[in-house]
């Protein structure tokens, strides 16, 4: 959809907040939620890409990966057939790295289109289906496997599980895959805290939030839970420049301060699976909500991407 300048977007809704503390009262944007596209069957995932300007998210029961034009407007199809994907999000040097429930594996689209599988087995078995995923400053690729794309064949294929479990795994840069959990439901919407020494896990089944924290060599340690959802299940988060989290819900966006106290909401008409910041300032922030994926401007920005540096 492309609007002339000075008019409102004719694909539009009022942006309603819901304020539940204090420290949320200036956390604001435009006034209006613009869905930018419609027609999907289930939309998830989502990555921007600023070399090109674009936003791309996956349609997973259609077995697609679309992609959004900022600059035109335009939507068309960027991979299809594509593995069934799910999330996705961008390595230290502005690769897609992408989950499939067809696949059963992660791979990473290269820069001249080539597609690179970094796992689709551990210790000689298929994964389930791997579902989001998050790469840090060493390069290393987390993941989680839960067992939505082998239940039923809406978004993959029916099989039963060679794993027997759903758990979280790290690929780390030398190739070697390593299972970083064992006590998931099925966890689902993963992020690393601003400086990587935490990471947040949604157990979806279990509608909470898990908070691990990171040692040097990758071990995950505690994984207390930190918030538990008021509207459904919790799906994909991402966090801001202030450590807030930014969680997927049934009603629409809810925004967790870092102690896990929910400071507010973004509702939306459709039920929200998975979120982004994206543009040049990363303070657009994209949201797939069932058929649709919204777009909004705010007035807070986006955590930074993983670049290949070691962390401190």
């Amino acid at each position: 959809m492309t609007t002339p300048p000075g008019q409102a977007p004719t694909d539009a809704l009022p942006a309603t907040w819901e304020r539940l503390d204090e420290r949320f009262a200036k956390v604001d944007g435009d006034s209006l939620v613009v869905r930018i596209a419609s027609g999907c069957r289930w939309t998830e995932g989502g990555t921007y890409l600023p070399a090109a300007r674009s936003f791309v998210w996956s349609d997973i029961p259609n077995d697609r990966l679309l992609r959004w034009d900022e600059l035109t407007g335009e939507t068309g199809v960027f991979r299809s057939p594509a593995g069934y994907p799910n999330g996705s999000t961008l390595d230290g040097e502005g690769r897609l790295v992408t989950c499939h429930h067809g696949l059963r594996g992660v791979t990473r689209t290269e820069h001249d289109g080539s597609v690179t599988v970094l796992a689709d087995h551990f210790e000689g078995r298929r994964f389930n289906s791997p579902n989001d995923v998050v790469v840090d400053r060493r390069g290393a690729v987390w993941f989680t496997d839960p067992g939505y794309g082998i239940g039923t064949d809406y978004e993959g294929f029916q099989a039963e599980s060679e794993i027997g479990g759903s758990h979280v795994y790290r690929i780390d840069p030398d190739g070697t895959t390593r299972q970083v959990t064992d006590d998931f439901d099925q966890p689902n919407g993963l992020a690393l805290s601003l400086d990587e020494s935490q990471l947040y896990v949604v157990d979806s089944e279990r509608r909470h939030l898990r908070v691990f924290d990171v040692t040097d060599d990758g071990t995950l340690t505690g994984g207390d839970v930190l918030a538990t959802s008021t509207a459904g299940t919790f799906d994909g988060v991402r966090l801001d420049t202030a450590g807030r989290i930014w969680a997927a819900a049934e009603d629409g966006v809810h925004c967790l301060h870092p102690d896990g106290t929910l400071l507010g909401k973004l509702l939306l008409p459709e039920i929200a699976a998975n979120l982004t910041f994206g543009g040049l300032k990363r303070n657009l922030l994209f949201v797939c909500a069932s058929t649709s994926v919204y777009l909004i401007m705010l007035n807070v920005t986006g955590a930074p991407g993983p670049y290949a540096v070691p962390r401190a």
